[in-house]
């Protein structure tokens, strides 16, 4: 068990560093009225809206964001590619697209491969390798419809070849909306630097992992690409926050994160991230409860090292200077990773207070 909360204990007044502003975002859950949530997040300051594909299907609600916000930036985080097909993909992104007046961005994650097998029915191979070729192939449907050239996507994962005038929606007015893939392995990291306008970082991230893995791949990506260096890319994150204005909040703040870190460290897939901080046999662990099943027994194996490693752990007055001190640098946009209830309108004050950083 974790020890007894202190606010004086556990948080300390980081220093604060230059930094470039950041884009501030909220995430939209798909309960009905959320898309009201946009317009009043809009309002207060907010840059924009994401929707994440859990329990609903994000485009519906995003195109219902759009419609009742003017400026900010309506996107999936994540959207699940290997779900669906590329054509069916491009098609609602290039309708977000005109339906939010140019202020879509389709970021889209690969899952992994048990639900995409087993819960989607869908195909899984080389999973980096796949998505490469499925954003090329929806950049060349795009093409096709912007200029009017014959489709002729010939891939190793994908085949697009047929588009009658009947079906092409024409040029968006607008331009096709820019694509932000999620990762945490650094083949899909370098995918992502390669063929995309910008990249997702998980929430099963540090800063270490982030500085020694994450941004180097994407740079090799760049490189790939032809282009230097990662200015005028858009690093979006979402970090894990915990914090709260006494014990009782703060204990649940610590609770619902160290649970949330250890579902995500039971994935094999995100097993690098622990293997660089010699923290492998913890994942080892966490698969195992997982697979018995022992999802309450998890969170006690996230020792308060792990927690402030993972998580920014500060009062509401410090939460933005030590994500700004933490991310920076790095970060373009950012929103708030809290997986626990807070009263309505706490958020916004550290909002304000990052984007006031200069």
């Amino acid at each position: 068990m974790s020890p007894r909360w202190s606010l004086r204990r556990r948080f300390g007044g980081p220093s604060r560093r230059s930094a470039a502003p950041m884009k501030v975002d909220v995430v939209l859950t798909g309960e009905a009225g959320d898309w009201d949530r946009a317009a009043e997040a809009e309002a207060l300051g907010y840059d924009g809206a994401w929707a994440p594909e859990i329990s609903h299907d994000p485009f519906p609600l995003l195109a219902l964001a759009a419609d009742r916000t003017n400026t900010m930036t309506v996107g999936t985080a994540i959207a699940i590619a290997f779900a669906r097909n590329p054509m069916s993909l491009a098609i609602s992104a290039n309708d977000l697209q005109l339906y939010s007046g140019g202020r879509f961005v389709l970021a889209v994650g690969s899952q992994v491969q048990t639900h995409v097998v087993e819960r989607f029915s869908m195909p899984w191979s080389r999973p980096a390798d796949r998505m490469r070729d499925y954003l090329m192939a929806i950049r060349a449907i795009w093409r096709s419809w912007e200029t009017g050239e014959p489709l002729d996507h010939r891939g190793e994962f994908y085949r697009h070849t047929l588009m009658p005038p009947f079906f092409n929606p024409g040029p968006n007015p607008h331009g096709n909306p820019p694509i932000l893939v999620a990762g945490v392995g650094p083949r899909m990291t370098r995918v992502a630097g390669e063929v995309a306008d910008g990249f997702m970082v998980h929430g099963f991230t540090t800063e270490k992992y982030l500085r020694e893995v994450t941004v180097p791949a994407l740079g090799d990506g760049r490189t790939d690409r032809g282009e230097r260096g990662l200015d005028g890319y858009t690093i979006s994150g979402f970090p894990f926050i915990v914090t709260g204005e006494n014990d009782f909040q703060c204990r649940v703040a610590d609770l619902a994160v160290r649970s949330q870190i250890a579902f995500y460290g039971s994935t094999p897939a995100y097993r690098p991230v622990l293997e660089l901080h010699g923290w492998e046999h913890v994942g080892d662990e966490l698969h195992r409860r997982s697979k018995r099943g022992e999802w309450a027994k998890m969170a006690e194996l996230i020792t308060d090292e792990m927690l402030h490693t993972f998580a920014i752990v500060a009062s509401p007055d410090d939460v933005a200077s030590a994500l700004i001190d933490r991310y920076g640098e790095i970060f373009t946009r950012v929103g708030f990773y809290a997986p626990y209830p807070m009263p309505k309108g706490f958020w916004d004050p550290i909002m304000k207070a990052v984007k006031s950083v200069a």
